[in-house]
């Protein structure tokens, strides 16, 4: 190895943390105003949460001061100052820096090779050696380690969450702006992770803006609050004196939520049988190992775990869309083999992950993506081939009404919509001709709190009336809200089981994390 006489640095950043101000900070697509005259000032030393539905102007807000997006108005003062701040590259020598809500880590590099070739400034040869002493000595000065010697495919989602915030404090960085920093981590890591920066912060080291949706994770690390709605500036103050209720309605505004009825009914016999399920990933590799569950009539079953270990693909079997390699599937003791004709007789519904690209064609209209399933029935279809496109607008029309589908009309290409009402349109053509088996997979991902409200009343309705409900989703809390009864997904099998009400978290987060 070639020894160089000096190794390189990350940039000069200040020694101590300090507090950032955007002022009247304005960004407009043509004429479309994303970011509307909103200022917030998060104090030096503080944990700030940045609260707003999907499309409140959050991601808009960080990326102005960020550098990603030139603001159309509007000031941002770091420290003292006030800083023009025109690309990431001048943000990250002021001594900010951003986790990003997805994994930037390079997965077939080690973790020193990531944390390493982050810095701005690289030397031309490199003394490994070195550079891993120097990382150990950067390591025992943080609250917590990583396996510097391990590839980021072969370390835990917890752990790669860490490796993103070490390497920013490996390059100095004082601010930190988190980008819903625990959606892909367990409970316990969720708080770990939390629990140590807060301590970083109380010690006057870190000054933190948290974008986030977790109402636990603002009151229990948060000191205060600024929530945008519609681009601008909805509410702020400070955590202690603020409620979650009173969070959601500066969120919401006027709009009314849907209440989801009380829990009733009694379980009936198994409706969902699913025997040895074996399936593989697209590279060939085990991703749904052996898997056997049965869900009743009445019950809503909720499938907990880390997103990537098999959930997608167990969804995908069920819904047609992969090849098992073993095992077996019933639905009220016939054999389901997920085509067309077995779901229309067995009432089988689905609510997939990412609606658009899964249960729809964006390109077709409102109306269109509402009659697939019936398309070709009467009184949609004639003579084998002929479509009566009257029926589906009224059709469309009636379901627009009864599930609240914001469209400007039913010929409007659905692809225009937004999520929530993307997922309110396949809801209402799923969900209203009756259903026996309904399996929901993330099915409030990344969506509004209106329309998340209506569809979590929507699966409740739905399990009262006797449908069999698979839940696979990667918010806990949204299973823990919905289901009667838990089981953990991890490297494809299903490794815990317990009724809802018996379910200890502290147990599902161990087991989500594979012990």
């Amino acid at each position: 190895m070639v020894e160089v006489t000096q190794l390189a640095r990350p940039p000069v950043a200040p020694d101590k943390t300090f507090g950032l101000e955007a002022i009247s900070m304005t960004k407009r697509f043509g004429d479309f105003a994303a970011l509307d005259d909103v200022s917030i000032r998060v104090a030096p030393g503080t944990i700030h949460a940045l609260l707003g539905e999907n499309g409140a102007g959050k991601s808009t807000l960080v990326k102005c001061i960020m550098g990603y997006y030139a603001p159309t108005g509007g000031q941002v003062i770091v420290g003292t100052a006030e800083r023009t701040i025109d690309n990431p590259r001048d943000a990250h020598a002021l001594g900010l820096g951003m986790v990003y809500q997805h994994f930037t880590l390079v997965p077939a590099m080690t973790v020193t090779e990531n944390l390493v070739l982050a810095r701005d400034t690289l030397p031309p040869v490199f003394d490994w050696a070195k550079e891993r002493a120097a990382l150990n000595e950067f390591l025992d000065r943080m609250p917590f380690r990583v396996p510097l010697d391990a590839k980021v495919s072969a370390i835990s989602a917890g752990e790669r969450q860490k490796c993103e915030i070490l390497k920013q404090l490996y390059l100095q960085r004082k601010f930190l702006i988190l980008d819903e920093p625990t959606s892909v981590l367990t409970p316990q890591e969720a708080d770990e992770v939390l629990g140590m920066l807060r301590g970083m912060v109380v010690a006057g080291e870190l000054t933190i803006l948290m974008i986030t949706h977790k109402f636990r994770e603002v009151l229990a690390f948060a000191d205060e609050v600024s929530i945008l709605r519609r681009g601008r500036l909805a509410g702020k103050g400070r955590v202690k004196e603020l409620t979650p209720d009173a969070m959601a309605r500066a969120m919401i505004g006027a709009e009314e939520l849907a209440q989801a009825p009380a829990r009733a009914g009694a379980f009936g016999a198994a409706r969902l049988d699913i025997q040895g399920l074996t399936a593989l990933d697209d590279a060939g590799q085990v991703a749904v190992n052996n898997v056997t569950l049965a869900v009743r009539a009445g019950e809503i079953v909720g499938i907990a775990g880390v997103s990537g270990n098999g959930q997608r693909q167990l969804v995908e079997v069920l819904a047609g869309q992969r090849d098992s390699e073993a095992g077996a599937v019933a639905i009220a003791g016939q054999a389901y083999r997920a085509r067309r004709e077995e779901m229309r007789l067995r009432k089988f519904s689905l609510l997939p992950e990412e609606p658009l690209r899964n249960a729809c064609v964006a390109r077709m209209s409102v109306a269109e993506n509402l009659v697939f399933r019936k398309f070709d029935e009467a009184p949609f279809a004639g003579a084998g081939f002929w479509l009566n496109r009257g029926q589906f607008r009224d059709e469309a029309t009636r379901k627009i009404a009864r599930y609240g589908i914001k469209t400007r009309s039913a010929d409007t290409k659905i692809g225009e919509l937004s999520g929530g009402n993307v997922q309110r349109a396949v809801l209402a053509r799923e969900l209203s001709e009756g259903v026996e088996v309904l399996i929901a997979a993330d099915p409030c991902f990344g969506l509004d709190f209106a329309a998340v409200a209506q569809i979590r009343a929507e699966i409740m309705d739905a399990r009262n009336k006797g449908a069999a409900v698979l839940l696979v989703s990667s918010d806990l809390d949204e299973i823990l809200e919905l289901a009667d009864r838990i089981v953990v997904m991890f490297h494809g099998a299903l490794v815990y089981e317990a009724p809802a009400a018996q379910a200890d978290l502290t147990a599902i987060g161990r087991h989500m994390a594979g012990h």
